[in-house]
């Protein structure tokens, strides 16, 4: 019989966090995040993983695996993933996935295609074009190239842009229809997926009250120090939110209250290109609130008692939501 894989689904500051520690206490449940940024190390208040405090003691796995030098990929993360899950079956834990990044969390149930090697001289010829052109030529490039993979992936992340052309070129192929075919599903397991879709503009307002927040607890600091550490300049962290406007910020392109409003805007935006991807998910018990809140956190367990998730694998069982 599949083992349950609690996964919770929802845009960035709808209290993913909140509510799989909450879980995790009550199910004898282990987090894991499903997130490409907090993957990284050094990353903390921009990337929101929860403090030491806000764990309350329950274990954290997929955070702080790798330096902002380094790329992360879909199909690694998954091999990290599985590895994390076999070693929670064998301590009879119950996997609880905060899911941020629906790409990762759909090639860790799904599988993915063989696609082409990376090509480092196509990525440099790729990277040289875009320095020499205007804003967002790379972007308008893949949407004639893979209008489909252009919708899914944000103008100011090159290195997504950059593979998903490679791919088109090498592959002779969509990123897309590549994506569609060949994968592997994730065996052993059978995900419960939570949902969690507060209302727009109160989850608006969430987002411009976490970034005063995370400004206050030392965000700027956090950018500076990288900076310090030496990352170069086409590291992956500076293509996450937050972390690019301040560093412009610290090179005295922006001033804090512009860095501060782009920011808001881009969490907005990715808020909702979130919602856009989760809402595809099929299976997925929709709560209409944050996760830190007691009504919801009680409506979860009972959907997830209901689906016959208990304390602990050997009790649980393994039907959908």
């Amino acid at each position: 019989m599949n083992a349950p894989l609690v996964a919770i689904l929802g845009p960035t500051a709808s209290g993913k966090s909140s509510l799989a520690v909450w879980l995790a206490e009550r199910l004898g449940g282990e987090v894991v995040a499903c997130d490409s940024t907090q993957l990284y190390r050094g990353l903390n208040i921009g990337t929101a993983k929860p403090t030491e405090a806000e764990r309350r003691g329950v274990r954290h796995h997929l955070m702080d695996v790798l330096n902002a030098a380094e790329t992360a990929t879909a199909g690694d993360y998954r091999l990290r993933a599985m590895a994390v899950l076999d070693e929670l079956r064998r301590r009879d834990r119950v996997p609880i996935l905060t899911v941020g990044t629906g790409l990762y969390f759909r090639a860790l149930l799904e599988g993915l295609a063989e696609a082409p090697r990376r090509s480092e001289e196509l990525r440099a010829r790729l990277r040289r074009e875009a320095e020499t052109h205007e804003a967002g030529y790379l972007h308008r490039v893949l949407r004639k190239l893979d209008p489909e993979a252009a919708k899914r992936i944000a103008p100011a992340d090159a290195q997504k842009i950059i593979r998903a052309i490679e791919v088109r070129l090498l592959a002779e192929r969509p990123l897309s229809e590549l994506h569609r075919e060949g994968r592997s599903a994730l065996p052993g397991w059978t995900a419960a997926k939570i949902g969690l879709a507060p209302e727009r503009e109160e989850l608006y307002a969430r987002i411009h009250e976490r970034l005063d927040e995370m400004l206050a607890r030392g965000w700027v600091e956090e950018v500076r120090e990288l900076l310090r550490s030496g990352a170069p300049e086409n590291a992956k962290a500076f293509d996450f939110i937050g972390y690019r406007e301040l560093r412009s910020y610290l090179k005295g392109e922006l001033s804090l209250e512009q860095a501060k409003a782009a920011i808001a805007q881009a969490t907005r935006r990715y808020a909702k290109r979130q919602m856009t991807w989760f809402r595809k998910e099929t299976g997925v018990a929709w709560l209409a609130g944050f996760g830190d809140t007691p009504r919801i956190q009680e409506e979860a367990l009972r959907r997830l008692a209901a689906a016959g998730v208990s304390r602990g694998l050997r009790s649980a069982g393994a039907q959908s939501v």
